[in-house]
Formats: structure tokens, sequence, C-alpha cells
């Protein structure tokens, strides 16, 4: 049993010092373009689906209307298309220089499978590691459900919302003047 203990003992030892090594010594991968740490999105993500099911908000306190849609798109462009996008708008270069890469929001399915609460606790709380700042200080609680509502809702909006995600169009520059 003595041996027993002693093997246990010496072999959480080796874990606890192989993972300082790892850390410690520049091993870990660290930059945008490095791959993956192992069981780094596994872990990751049970963490943050663990998180987010337990304290969710299980109903929104607002309509998910073309109203709250529109109110939204504003509050979308300023702080989120960067990151996330604008549909028919190609991503940009920000976007692509992260890591993990954020999710395009308007391409695909986006968000749209998941509850607004899910997206709600997201936008106000951020993400670690990603990137993905909390709002919560930031922006209303009225904005950041509006923002939740809209991504959530996103396959079925209205024209008149779909219109206002678009950028402004580029000013068309002046021919040159005409020498003489």
């Amino acid at each position: 049993m003595k041996t027993f203990i002693l093997g246990l003992i010496f072999g959480v030892l080796a874990v606890v010092v192989g993972g300082y090594l790892y850390f410690s010594t520049g091993m870990v991968p660290v930059a945008v373009t490095d791959p993956d740490m192992p069981f780094e999105k596994m872990l990751a993500h049970k963490a943050l689906s663990a998180r987010i099911d337990k304290e969710m908000p299980k109903t929104a306190p607002i309509a998910a209307d073309e109203a709250s849609y529109t109110a939204a798109v504003t509050v979308y462009k300023d702080n989120c298309a960067v990151c996330h996008g604008l549909p028919n708008v190609e991503e940009t270069k920000i976007a692509k220089g992260m890591y993990p890469h954020p999710p395009q929001l308007f391409k695909g399915k986006g968000v749209t499978d998941d509850e607004a609460g899910e997206t709600y606790w997201k936008v106000a709380n951020g993400i670690r590691l990603t990137g993905m700042p909390g709002f919560k200080t930031r922006l209303s609680e009225t904005e950041m459900w509006q923002v939740s509502l809209l991504l959530a809702n996103a396959d079925k909006i209205g024209a008149a919302t779909k219109q206002a995600l678009q950028p402004p169009a580029l000013p068309v520059a002046a021919p040159p003047p005409a020498k003489k």
C-alpha cells in the first residue's frame, strides 16, 4: 500500500511539474497562427457551455419583433460588425486575424440556433481569451437584448432591417478636372 501511495504522489507531482515546464518554457502555442493546445477547444467549450447553461436568462424582457431588430442595427454595426461581419460583406482583416476565429453571424446559420439568452450572456459577459469583450458596462440591458434578439432571429428579419445592416455606399470619386 505504501508503494501505491508513493507512486500516486509521484505521478501527481510529475503531471504538475510537466505542466509547469510546458507553460514556463515557451512550448505553449500562443500565437494566433499556432495549432491548438491539446484538449484546448474541448475544455474551453465545455467550461463555457456549462457556465452559460447555468447563468443565461431563460426569457427575454423585450419583444422579438422588427422594431427591436431595427433598433439593434446601430448597436450591432458600432460594436459587433468589425469582428462578426455584416450580411453580404467580406470579412474584415481584423476578424481574419483573430484566434479563435469570430463567427460571422450573418453567414450560414450564425447563432440563429442559439437561444437569445445564450447570446445575451455572451454579449453581457464576453468570453475570456477570445477577443470577445463584455458589454454590460457599456450597453444598456435593452441594447444587449435587442442585439441578442436580432442575432437569434437573423434568419427571420425583414427587408428594412436587412437594408439597415448594409454598409453605407462608398462615395464615387469625382473625375479629375479637365486640363486646359
